[in-house]
């Protein structure tokens, strides 16, 4: 797990990712890894005290591998994100057979989420300027009905996006306005990483006693 995050963190640099952002990136996990922290009281088999306190040992190495491993995978994904355009991750995943309709979806989502956003900005500001701001559980009828107004003008804007688009002659798929096929150079240094992680994982798997 050193040697993984010794490369991730290479990785990084070499991507020009600043490690304050990928620490900052990396709160994302914390509420799945939250179960983690029950494991070694909700464990059977051998224990140990910790200060007092009656842990499982194979609790504790549960959590161990969820910690380490999601925060692993978490980063890998945060440096991926940092270092690709996302219409360069959308074709790569078409690349990789991913359903054309799930990559389109998810194109649209990524595009439009800052409208969305504005969208929402507006209507705090137009319900604070009428004098009504609710944050409370009992004010939750007008949060619902601002949420029901949102859904319905983001579906309205959908609706009238797509006849524009289908108006310009869009069937089904974004235009490819260049092909950038990748070059040999590319391929090997892209797939140095997974080889020294294959490398890593065998000499370990090698080593156990």
């Amino acid at each position: 797990f050193g040697l993984y995050v010794l490369a991730l963190v290479g990785l990084a640099r070499i991507g020009r990712v600043p490690l304050t952002l990928l620490a900052r990136r990396l709160v994302i996990e914390l509420p799945f890894l939250l179960f983690a922290v029950f494991l070694p009281f909700v464990g059977h088999g051998e224990r140990i005290e910790v200060l007092g306190v009656p842990l499982a040992v194979g609790g504790l190495w549960a959590a161990w591998n969820i910690v380490v491993k999601g925060t692993l995978g978490v980063a890998a994904s945060v440096i991926l994100a940092a270092t690709t355009p996302v219409a360069e991750l959308l074709g790569g995943l078409e690349r990789l057979r991913l359903p054309k309709a799930l990559t389109t979806i998810a194109g649209f989502m990524i595009r439009y989420a800052d409208v969305i956003a504005d969208e929402v900005r507006r209507m705090r500001i137009a319900r604070i300027s009428r004098g009504h701001d609710p944050r409370w559980i009992w004010q939750a009828r007008a949060a619902a009905a601002s949420a029901g107004t949102l859904f319905i003008r983001s579906y309205e804007r959908g609706e009238r996006v797509y006849l524009a688009m289908v108006s310009r002659g869009y069937a089904g798929s974004m235009p490819v306005l260049q092909d950038l096929d990748a070059t040999r150079g590319q391929w090997l240094a892209a797939l140095s990483l997974p080889a020294a992680a294959a490398l890593v994982a065998a000499t370990a798997w090698g080593v156990r006693p």
